[in-house]
């Protein structure tokens, strides 16, 4: 513990620094594991480094007290609409660092009828304000979000107000003077929620989204592919199914690929699909089984209870706002991506609690 002590006093290891593993740092020291964990907890302990889950340790930035607290814009297009948002605020306004700081939640004009407008007023406001740091989770879904989603990291960099992604990245987005992002790992969700069915039998598993959300379905895709792959099953005939526009989601999904099962890119999307099934007459869990991810509020209430991955919101709120300081700290450190592992959530959707019987195939 002393000598990391004295490589962080000394400026070896700076804030925003991720340290070694712990199995790194046996190697190095030759100290057991349970040392190398207790000095750790207590570097912790005193403030000098953050422990983020499913991440690492990095060293906790320095703030500035005698600048007083500092005010944080949030700009969510989806707030108040996707319900991981108010949980991950809940997170960043009751982080054990924000009692110092004040999180301005912002008022767009309901004159503006797009989400993409009240967004860029809103990124106006905080300009115009001069806060020390924004929120942001991208636009998604809107004809013209690519565009707006420049428009605002463009405006922001300008002003020179430190950024923190919330969830995604844009699409396309430059590499250079990429914003810090704190999430969920979507990569590890899909492999979790397809492994979750192929160990209860599956081999014919289907993945399902909406058009317009590619950053979010090629991660959460690509786990979904990768469980397949190691499963040994086809990795070549897992290619995504999407429904149909939301008023036409009875019609059910636009594949003709027979599944026994699907991964959906959410739980809104799970419970669309088992609306469609069940105006179909078609069973879940007996004849198709479903797993989403996120584990939103109405998720154990739907029909049958869904089986979901479950987002660590507060965890991810708690860590945007540390992030946040780090990056004002170090302005200059490389952009990380802080990505926090979910948790499987078996309900009876998956049909974990029936036997397995490949059932009826859905076309």
């Amino acid at each position: 513990m002393d000598l990391l002590v004295e490589r962080i006093g000394s400026g070896k290891l700076r804030p925003g620094d991720k340290l070694p593993s712990e199995a790194m740092l046996v190697k190095q020291y030759g100290a057991s594991r349970i040392t190398i964990g207790r000095a750790m907890r207590e570097l912790q302990q005193r403030g000098l480094i953050d422990r983020v889950a499913g991440s690492g340790s990095y060293v906790r930035g320095r703030q500035n007290k005698a600048k007083g607290p500092l005010f944080f814009g949030l700009l969510i297009p989806d707030l108040g609409e996707s319900e991981i948002f108010e949980p991950i605020c809940y997170g960043i306004a009751h982080a054990p660092e924000a009692s110092e700081h004040i999180l301005l939640w912002g008022h767009a004009d309901a004159a503006h009828a797009t989400r993409a407008g009240q967004a860029w007023q809103l990124c106006e406001q905080y300009v115009k304000r001069k806060v020390d740091g924004v929120f942001f989770a991208p636009l998604e879904f809107e004809a013209d979000a690519a565009q707006v989603n420049r428009k605002i990291l463009s405006a922001l960099e300008t002003a020179q107000i430190p950024v923190v992604l919330l969830d995604r990245r844009p699409g396309a987005a430059p590499e250079r003077h990429r914003p810090d992002l704190v999430g969920i790992n979507n990569r590890q969700a899909g492999y979790l929620a397809t492994e979750h069915l192929i160990r209860l039998g599956c081999r014919r598993i289907g993945f399902l989204a909406h058009h317009g959300s590619a950053g979010t379905i090629s991660q959460r895709f690509a786990g979904y592919r990768d469980a397949l792959a190691a499963h040994g099953l086809n990795v070549e005939k897992g290619m995504p199914a999407y429904l149909p526009e939301e008023d036409a989601a009875e019609e059910g999904p636009s594949t003709t690929e027979a599944v026994e099962a699907f991964v959906c890119l959410n739980d809104r999307i799970a419970a669309e699909l088992m609306r469609a099934y069940v105006a179909r007459g078609i069973r879940v869990p007996e004849d198709v089984r479903i797993v989403g991810i996120d584990d939103v509020r109405y998720a154990a209430l739907l029909p049958v209870p869904l089986t979901t991955v479950r987002q660590p919101c507060r965890a991810i709120g708690e860590a945007a706002l540390r992030t946040m300081l780090d990056r004002i700290d170090q302005p200059h450190a490389p952009a990380r991506d802080i990505l926090l592992d979910g948790e499987l959530v078996v309900r009876e959707s998956c049909g974990a609690r029936i036997p397995f019987s490949f059932g009826r195939s859905i076309d």
